[in-house]
Parts: C-alpha cells; structure tokens; sequence
C-alpha cells in the first residue's frame, strides 16, 4: 500500500472537498481519501499495483483542479 499527498492549488469552497474525495474514491486501487481543506492537501492510500500517483493526479485535474505536487512515500 502506498501513501500520495497531492498539494492542490488553494481550495475555496468545502464542496470541493466532496468532490475530490468522491472522484479518487472512485478509482479502482484506492483505499481511502481525506482531502484537508485548510492546508489545500489531499491524502490518498492505494494500491501502487492498481493505479498510480501520475492517474490519481490526473483524476483530480480532470475535475478543473491544479495539483501542484505529489509526494508518495516510495
């Protein structure tokens, strides 16, 4: 199991919350989200074998928001 932490760009509404957790809850190999709305963070435990932190990005770029970083604990 991996860890990813997605810097996202300032987030302005706690909607945006639901929205991002609901989208990587989607993805096949995630085991849980926890989007921190003070700090604009979204922590994400996968399944490195299943999906990558590179598609995790993208899934949340997708729905209009910027990831600045991603960190995984590789």
């Amino acid at each position: 199991m991996q860890k990813a932490i997605l810097q996202l760009e300032t987030l302005t509404c706690p909607t945006c919350i639901k929205k991002i957790e609901s989208a990587l809850g989607k993805v096949g190999g995630v085991e849980s989200v926890k989007v921190l709305f003070n700090a604009s963070k979204a922590k994400v435990d996968f399944d490195d074998n299943k999906v990558s932190a590179n598609q995790l990005k993208d899934t949340v770029e997708k729905l209009g928001y910027d990831v600045l970083t991603v960190k995984t604990n590789e």
